[in-house]
């Protein structure tokens, strides 16, 4: 057995795209349009992942768009996608630059969660030992739920 992928219902594609790529930093690995089922397909991968991801031996997210609009509710009811990265303070800085609410900032220095723009919750795990606290993370509080 082996697991693939996590597949995310969005409701604008370019909103989701701008988020899990250029803000959160995933690549784009293949895309599939599908005129008879209305609907596009996106696989995204981590960076480190990228290689593996090409050739189907590393999991990725499949962003689900539907061409006829639909409502989507409960993004959290399935959990969360995790993520490790290199340094979760630089990443935070870089979302919350972008719009992003950092609904649990990384005060420990090891985790914090973010929301996508359809709700899902993603969290954030800092490769190796945590960093030490910083500001402002260190005194920021919870938004949200998460």
């Amino acid at each position: 057995m082996q697991y693939l992928h996590t597949m995310v219902r969005v409701s604008d594609l370019d909103a989701s795209l701008h988020f899990y790529c250029d803000l959160l930093g995933l690549e784009e690995i293949r895309r599939h349009d599908s005129e008879k089922g209305r609907f596009t397909l996106v696989f995204l991968a981590a960076p480190d992942d990228r290689e593996c991801a090409l050739e189907d031996r590393a999991p990725m997210v499949e962003l689900t768009w539907n061409w006829d609009p639909e409502t989507y509710t409960g993004g959290r009811n399935f959990g969360h996608l995790a993520y490790r990265v290199d340094d979760i303070y630089q990443l935070c800085e870089r979302l919350q630059a972008g719009g992003v609410t950092i609904n649990r900032p990384p005060r420990d220095g090891h985790m914090a969660f973010v929301r996508s723009p359809d709700n899902v919750s993603i969290e954030l795990l800092q490769k190796g030992d945590a960093l030490a606290p910083a500001e402002p993370w260190a005194s920021m509080e919870n938004t949200g739920t998460w």
